[in-house]
């Protein structure tokens, strides 16, 4: 029997996400310059949340291309603070700028997931969190880098809130799964009504 739904994504995060809540699917990254397309979306002076859904739906659709007849998942995340959008650190002394920051504001994660199907989107959905970073000295922040190290370079806040990061935040409000990178339990209610999970 075929895998009924394909995660078009890299991201690890969101395989365990899906793998954990027992959801049957395969992994076919997309070829996507990210990069090149947040770029021309801020040009445009795009709302952040249509480039957390612009990225999602693009991955999607590259990969169901391919792939007719099956659920093709897309999925991205932003993150926003003061106007500006970040993207994930490419080194230490990028994650340890941003975080300094970050550190005593509140910044907003939006985690975009777009289903397509036969070349045409039949779902999508936009969840979100509102985070606070605690004032943490410089002391906290330099062990902090040092524990986590390069794992912190797989996500765009440079921290998992669901590990040491949490040590980072004063409060959490919105959706704890898109602050992971996927809004899961609106994306189960989806996946049930299509018999990818049960009812």
């Amino acid at each position: 029997m075929p895998i009924p739904l394909i995660l078009a994504s890299r991201s690890e995060g969101r395989a365990t996400l899906l793998r954990q809540a027992g959801v049957p699917f395969e992994t076919v990254p997309a070829a996507l310059d990210e990069a090149a397309v947040k770029a021309a979306m801020l040009a445009e002076a795009a709302p952040p949340r249509d480039v957390a859904d612009m990225l999602a739906d693009l991955k999607a659709r590259r990969v169901a291309a391919r792939r007719p007849g099956t659920l093709v998942l897309g999925a991205d995340q932003v993150l926003v603070s003061a106007g500006r959008l970040y993207d994930k650190p490419r080194n230490l002394g990028e994650a340890a700028d941003q975080l300094r920051r970050l550190r005593g504001a509140t910044h907003e994660l939006l985690a975009a997931a777009v289903v397509y199907e036969n070349g045409r989107p039949v779902w999508r959905h936009i969840g979100g969190a509102r985070l606070t970073m605690r004032r943490f000295t410089d002391a906290f922040l330099e062990g902090y880098l040092a524990r986590h190290g390069e794992s912190l370079l797989a996500t765009v806040g440079a921290y998992h809130l669901e590990g040491g990061g949490a040590q980072l935040f004063s409060r959490v409000e919105g959706d704890y799964f898109s602050v992971l990178g996927l809004p899961l339990l609106e994306l189960l209610g989806f996946l049930r009504t299509r018999g990818v999970c049960p009812e």
